[in-house]
């Protein structure tokens, strides 16, 4: 992480964070206990994968954080897939941003497929 000073200067941090503000949010008032439990989970675990690798100092174990981080956005992609789903069936209507937030989910796994590649690349020079 030689280009940045820290985990807070990282444009993927800094969406991961938005998103989980996002998610919380758009779920507050959901009665929905698990499903929105997990994905307030999930949702939280995308930045804080990212700050506790970049903070472990060690560019192997930065990148498995950053896959962790990585499998969180499809997690959570999935999740609000299912809550979808949930609510059309249920007659509710949509949950407020859900379209963006899945793909903010996928951008944010590009941004984290390209970050690991480059952190790879480093390894390997």
């Amino acid at each position: 992480m030689s280009d940045v000073e820290g985990f807070e200067d990282l444009e993927v941090w800094k969406r991961g964070c938005q998103l989980a503000v996002d998610v919380h949010v758009a779920l507050a008032d959901s009665k929905d206990f698990a499903l929105r439990g997990q994905m307030e989970r999930s949702s939280l675990s995308i930045p804080s994968n990212i700050a506790e690798g970049a903070e472990r100092e060690n560019t192997k174990e930065f990148i498995n954080f950053l896959r962790y981080s990585k499998g969180s956005c499809g997690e959570l992609r999935t999740q609000l897939y299912v809550a979808e789903k949930v609510r059309q069936k249920l007659g509710a209507p949509p949950m407020e941003g859900s379209r963006e937030m899945i793909t903010e989910t996928r951008d944010l796994s590009r941004m984290l497929r390209g970050l690991i590649t480059s952190l790879k690349r480093r390894l390997n020079d």
